[in-house]
């Protein structure tokens, strides 16, 4: 970020609002100057404008295309946020620990509480919509809800057992949309989660990988792309059925995918990694940054250029 530029909201009243929920006291995130710093956990565009979620409740808005960030006014929660998905340029839902789910109208800048579960520590991972009235959040030992009023209220989906298990128990890290109605959830034990009928039946695609995949993302060919643990990349052209590995210069675990307007696929990671595709995610290449920064979630600004964050916040371009 250019010094000088950054700004931040001075504290109001609602930091001291609390509600108290099952003998736990919830706090609204603080407005802090920290919060710029703050490790950030996944990031969603709400029109032009740029929106990071991340540790303590701290919600992240740049207009300018990521040179410069301040604090949301109002987010009813100081636990982790590690989601955050938008409708549109205004409607957006972000969640996070104590399976709390938050909506905003105003493309960010202030936020309400839709769900929280506070008798058990259970959170949700990732969250999607694929309009303003109908999406899904995942997490911890397959939960899975679902809305079709914009998260008025919301339903608990039962999943199939994994195979060679008696129960659904497998963590769902990251839920994404491919084409005509298919979603997909990229899990644990190299199981990808698929369906094909728009969320009412799901079906487990098994990589060969026997490790955790913690992002995926659908090219705009309709090729499938998937990655996490320890560098590890799988692709699929044929909508999930079979996988391939793809070969990376680097050992380190990817935390998140971008493709960007010129085709090329972004994959960025622990350790300062940052590698790229330039064939549709058969191959990848990069770079590592000298100081090795945990990069942890990206997405394409308006203009092109990729906003990158990290375990320290935004990352400067």
């Amino acid at each position: 970020m250019t010094a000088g530029t950054v700004c931040w909201i001075a504290p109001c009243h609602a930091q001291n609002v609390v509600a108290k929920t099952g003998g736990l006291t919830v706090s609204a995130a603080e407005q802090t100057p920290a919060a710029l710093v703050t490790p950030i956990l996944s990031v969603s565009r709400a029109g032009n404008r740029i929106v990071g979620v991340g540790d303590h409740g701290a919600i992240l808005l740049s207009d300018d295309n990521g040179v410069s960030f301040r604090q949301a006014k109002s987010v009813p929660v100081q636990s982790a946020l590690t989601a955050v998905s938008f409708a549109n340029q205004r409607t957006g839902w972000a969640v996070g620990h104590w399976g709390a789910i938050l909506r905003t109208d105003d493309g960010g800048e202030t936020w309400h509480r839709q769900r929280i579960d506070l008798a058990n520590d259970q959170p949700l991972f990732s969250v999607y919509f694929k309009n303003a009235s109908e999406g899904w959040a995942v997490g911890l030992w397959s939960l899975m809800l679902h809305t079709t009023n914009g998260g008025a209220t919301w339903d608990e989906v039962i999943l199939p057992p994994s195979p060679g298990r008696k129960k659904a128990d497998n963590n769902l890290y990251d839920i994404f949309a491919g084409k005509e109605g298919q979603l997909y959830i990229a899990s644990e034990h190299g199981l990808i989660l698929h369906s094909a009928d728009d969320g009412r039946t799901w079906t487990y695609s098994d990589t060969g990988y026997k490790g955790s995949f913690w992002c995926g993302v659908t090219l705009r060919s309709g090729t499938l792309v998937v990655a996490g643990l320890r560098g590890s990349i799988y692709r699929s052209g044929d909508g999930g059925v079979s996988w391939s590995a793809v070969q990376s210069d680097f050992p380190s675990s990817i935390t998140a995918l971008v493709q960007e307007r010129d085709g090329t696929v972004a994959a960025l990671g622990l350790d300062g990694v940052s590698l790229l595709s330039h064939d549709d995610g058969r191959t990848f290449s990069g770079e590592q940054r000298a100081d090795r920064l945990a990069l942890t979630a990206a997405t394409e600004t308006s203009q092109g250029s990729l906003s990158i964050f990290s375990v320290n916040g935004p990352v400067s371009q």
